[in-house]
This record gives C-alpha cells, structure tokens and sequence, in this order.
C-alpha cells in the first residue's frame, strides 16, 4: 500500500526526471550527451551506478559513458564488449517490457564473458524485494521507427543499485524504460547533429579547397605567358569562345569582348579549317594559322583539353595556343633553302624533279604492257572483243587501275591539238666569256636578272627552276608543240635584250630544246629528253660570233 509521502516523492523525481530530460537535448556534442544521459541515470532515477554502452560502426558496444561511481569508471571506461555477449545478456532473465533483469542466481554464468562490468560488495538481501550486489539492470536503447515502435539498437544502459536499496517497483521500471526511450531520441540527435556538423566542416574545407583551386586557375589563366581560352562543348553553340586572357587578345590584336564573338573556326585559315576539324577535344593538338585583326595570319600550337565542373555538368573545351609563328617562318625557310635555289630563288634541280616526278605515274608503255599483263593474268590480254588492250598514254587501258590524271604528249611534230606538260631546257650561250672577262660577281647578276625575265614571262602555275650553272628548266602543262614554240621564242626574245651591271651593257644568248613528259617515263628521261633536243637545236643553227659586253 502506498504511503503518504510517496505521491510528493514520486512527484519531485518526475520533475528532476523532467530536468534531466531536458539537459540529454541540449548537451553541445555527442560526448556531453552521452554524459548527461549516465548523469540522469544517477540524479534523476536514483540509482547509485550507471552506464551507457554504445554501439559502434562494427556491432560491438564499447562504454562511452559512466556516473555515480569513480572507481568504476577509471576500470571500464572505453571497454568494448562483443555483439554476441550482449545478444546473450538480453535474451536472459525477467523481461520487464524492454528492460532486462538478471537476478544474481542466473548472472553468475556471465562473471566469465567479455563484456566490461564492475563488482559491488555488500551483505545479502534480507528480503525479498531487497537488491543483491550481484544482481544487473540493463535498459536496451532504440531508435524509434517511422511508426513509433522500437527500431536498430543503438546502445545499452546497464544501472546498479537503486538508492533505496530495493528492486524497482512498476512505477520505477516504467520511469527507466521511458528514460531509455528519450536517451535514444537525444543520442541519435546528437548523432545527427554530429554527422551534420562533420559534413558541413567538410564542406566548408573543400569550398575553400575549391575556392583556393578556382584562385590558383584564374590567376593560372589570366597571367599565363601564352594564350588560353575556354570555349563551349557541346550542343549548338558547340566551339563559340566563352573567355580568352590578355596574352591571346594581344596575340590576335582583338578585345576580350570582341573574341566572345568568335569561335575557332571563325578565326583559323581557310587552307587550316580541316586540320582543325581533325584536332581532338581530348588533348589534341594541332599547328594552325589564326586570323588577326590587322587582316594578317599568325601561326599557332594549339592543345585542347575537356574540363567539367564538380557534379559532372557542363563540360568546356580548355585551348591553350602558343605563338610559334617564328618557328615556323625557320622552318619555312630551311624547306625553302632546301628546295630552291640561293641565288636566284627559283625551284633548284631537287624541287624540279620532285614536281616533275608528282605528275608522272610509273606505268607501262605500250611495248611492254602486253608481256607484263600476260604475266600478271596468266594468259594474252584481250578485251571482249578479242583484241589487245591498248596501253598507250591516255587510253582507257590502265585507267581502271589509279585515278591518276594521265599526263599525255603529242605525238606528231606538227601540232595536233593535243596538249601536254611542255619541259623547256634553256641553256645560256656567251655566258662563261662574261665570267672570264667581268668575274663571277657580274655573272651572278647576269643568272638574277635571266631568273626574273624568265620568271615573268610565264604563266601562274608554271615553274621556273635553275638546273644548275647557266641552265635553266621551264615546265608548262597544258600546251601543244605551237604554244610551246611560240613560249621558247617569247623567252628568248627576253634573255637576249641587254643586261645592266655596274654600268655596263652585257648580252648573253639562249638555246632551247622542248621535251614531253608522259607517264611512264622518269624525271630524269624527261630532262635527258629535252636537253638533247636543244642541243639539236644548236648544232642546227649557224655559229654567231657576239661579244659579251
């Protein structure tokens, strides 16, 4: 029967109880709340000993907290017991709604397991609601689940001794499980506001980090020695110029806001848009003109690298180009002096032969294409018809096998309409008596000036080269025998007129022999060819005595 004073005891614990409530949500961090929760065991339920035993990532629990007993706390504290010995604990004795108890004459079978636990002296009980030293209280803590039950254990509070020295009644079983039920409430709170704390630490450091990265690129960007630009990848505006630093606007001659007009192929040479249609986003590269704003071209190494933002957006075409515009004009320049002449400018014998050999394919002639095919097909060859195919130059006999533009000759030596790539060699006569009489210096002045004459004499597209010493070599396509006759006469007619140096008037003449060249001959059968032809021409012509100055 419930004595007198009990309701006002009962009372003042519900308003500690309440208190303590209270202070399990307002601890600052885990730690505190995990405290405050053992602290409330002791202050608000009265009981002299408590722990909270909190599940860790791996199942185990380890002690987080302890209160009402010093001693005990120094020996356990941050002690781990495994999952299966709690598993144990709580599937034994007298199951008080979610509490457990385990009386001391069943819990001397758990003295030996891994579970961290302290020992309390004291005199047997006298009676039977009286408390034994030997006797455990653990009140398991849940989250509660989306419908109000009971959902994952996260910790277990194991209490001893309440102070009154007798077994908690109902009211006292009720008042713990409720308190085991808030704690659980306050440490996943605590847990959570933890978690959010540690993420938005986390993020905090890496807006920094990314704050301090987009810094370093932007200062990377804008102060880099050579032009860079960020453009668009992707969709319809896929290459348009979104940003460029100073270096490319000085580079072009254009502001930063007229380049956001542009993309790439608005700026490359037209003879460059293919090479850089054929440059990759992925790192490629490519060597390119770009226009400037002066009207000019400039020659540019350009390197292409794709960069997206953190959540795998936009992505965005990086350009980094670098004028190599006087590397280019070196390297123009050894392939010019490898391929023309020092004194003159003009094409010398190698670049001569290389264009000559570029429009002659090695095909057979008609005296020995027979033989070769029958070898290749393993019998005679003969059309549908039964006769022999015709390999001359310009028949359809070997056009099914390239698609080369057969270069053809005339046949007769009269002019019948047909036309062909003319060779003109031109040897110069007189010309050693004015480097006898006047010096070299006078005779290269003689080949400079015989090179512009001869040079402005022929068409575009037609090629003057020097062979060598006082011999030049002339390659016109597209002419008959007259049209090459009357271009020999026009060029002789042209050296022959005097020439100017250091004041005085020197004369040289000139003999020409026109070749043909046809595919199945070499370059050199072309230039022998033509060369004999005008030496033809010189032991035909009576000799001529002419003074050289």
């Amino acid at each position: 029967m419930e004595t007198e004073s009990e309701p006002y005891v009962r009372l003042a614990t519900l308003r500690q109880l309440h208190q303590v409530m209270a202070d399990m949500n307002t601890a600052r961090s885990l730690a505190d709340t995990l405290q405050t929760v053992a602290d409330g065991v002791v202050t608000g339920l009265g009981y002299e000993l408590a722990c909270v035993n909190l599940v860790r990532p791996d199942g185990d629990l380890v002690v987080a907290a302890l209160a009402g007993n010093p001693a005990a706390e120094a020996l356990i504290t941050g002690r781990t017991g495994s999952r299966e010995s709690w598993e144990r604990r709580l599937s034994m004795g007298e199951h008080w709604g979610d509490l457990v108890f385990i009386p001391h004459t069943e819990g001397w079978v758990l003295d030996d397991d891994d579970v961290p636990q302290w020992y309390t002296d004291g005199p047997a009980p006298r009676f039977e609601d009286e408390w034994h030293p030997s006797d455990r209280l653990f009140a398991p803590m849940y989250t509660p689940d989306a419908h109000g039950g009971s959902g994952e254990l996260i910790g277990v509070l194991s209490v001893d001794r309440p102070r009154n020295g007798r077994l908690p009644g109902a009211w006292g079983r009720e008042a713990l499980q409720m308190y085991a039920f808030q704690a659980a409430i306050a440490i996943s709170n605590a847990r959570l506001r933890a978690n959010m704390q540690r993420a938005l630490v986390r993020l905090e450091r890496e807006q920094q980090a990314l704050r301090a990265s987009e810094e370093s690129f932007r200062q990377a960007f804008e102060y880099a020695p050579s032009g860079m630009a960020i453009a668009e990848m992707g969709g319809d505006q896929h290459g348009r110029i979104l940003r460029t630093n100073d270096a490319l606007c000085r580079l072009l001659g254009r502001p930063a806001s007229a380049m956001r007009r542009y993309s790439f192929s608005d700026l490359v040479h037209p003879e460059d848009i293919g090479t850089l249609l054929r440059t990759s986003a992925e790192g490629g590269r490519a060597e390119l003109r770009l226009g400037r704003r002066d009207g000019t071209y400039v020659w540019v190494s350009l390197r292409n690298s794709v960069v997206a933002d953190a959540a795998d957006g936009p992505r965005f075409l990086l350009t980094h180009v670098e004028d190599i515009e006087e590397r280019k004009r070196r390297e123009l320049q050894l392939a010019h002096r490898a391929s023309h002449d020092s004194l003159t400018g003009l094409p010398n014998s190698a670049e001569l032969r290389a264009r000559l050999s570029s429009r002659l394919c090695q095909r057979p002639t008609h005296a020995g294409a027979l033989e070769s095919m029958d070898a290749a097909f393993g019998h005679p060859a003969y059309d549908v018809n039964g006769h022999g195919f015709d390999f001359r130059p310009g028949t359809d006999a070997l056009d099914g096998f390239d698609h080369h533009v057969h270069t053809v000759a005339p046949e007769s030596e009269h002019d019948d309409g047909t036309k062909g790539l003319a060779v003109l060699f031109c040897d110069l006569d007189g010309f050693k008596s004015i480097n006898d009489r006047f010096g070299h210096n006078a005779g290269d002045a003689v080949l400079i000036e015989v090179a512009r004459r001869l040079s402005r004499q022929v068409r575009d597209g037609d090629t003057v080269a020097r062979l060598g010493g006082d011999e030049f070599v002339v390659l016109a396509d597209g002419l008959g025998r007259a049209d090459a006759q009357d271009l020999a006469v026009r060029l002789r007619n042209e050296i022959i007129q005097p020439i100017r140096v250091d004041g005085r008037a020197m004369r040289v003449g000139a003999s020409f022999g026109i070749g043909w060249a046809h595919c199945g001959m070499t370059a050199d059968e072309v230039l022998k060819s033509a060369d004999e032809r005008m030496y033809v021409e010189k032991r035909s012509r009576p000799k001529q005595h002419r003074r050289a100055g």
